[in-house]
């Protein structure tokens, strides 16, 4: 598919319904074939405010505070951006730079094969 796709459809967050499922409770976005995952998506914040407004036949309607976020595909900044200023958005966002974050989960790896090795005596 081309980098130059245009999206020209809605994409709808969805959830697993079983907390064991496979996107592990992430929520994930079914993408047509045609399609490709957008790169920025925007989400409205909603709160209610504890105030009413009244509703088209007068009934009482709850007034809602909206702010929109936006979220960016890490793997598209990651493409389009150095390594310094890739690293100062991590870390913005509150992770560690990717080197960090790649040797921490290297560690990890490496104690859960260690941990299997040793329950099932099988070497890596």
């Amino acid at each position: 598919m081309s980098d130059n796709k245009i999206i020209n459809w809605y994409p709808e967050i969805m959830y697993e319904e079983q907390e064991d499922g496979l996107s592990s409770k992430i929520p994930f976005i079914m993408v047509p074939e045609d399609q490709i995952m957008p790169e920025l998506l925007y989400v409205f914040e909603s709160r209610d405010t504890g105030e009413f407004e009244p509703g088209m036949t007068g009934e009482p309607v709850p007034i809602l505070e909206m702010d929109l976020h936006q979220y960016a595909d890490m793997a598209t900044l990651k493409e389009k951006l150095n390594a310094e200023v890739f690293d100062t958005v991590r870390v913005a966002l509150g992770l560690a730079p990717l080197t960090e974050a790649v040797s921490a989960g290297k560690k990890i790896t490496d104690n859960i094969r260690k941990n299997l090795s040793e329950k099932t005596n099988i070497s890596t």
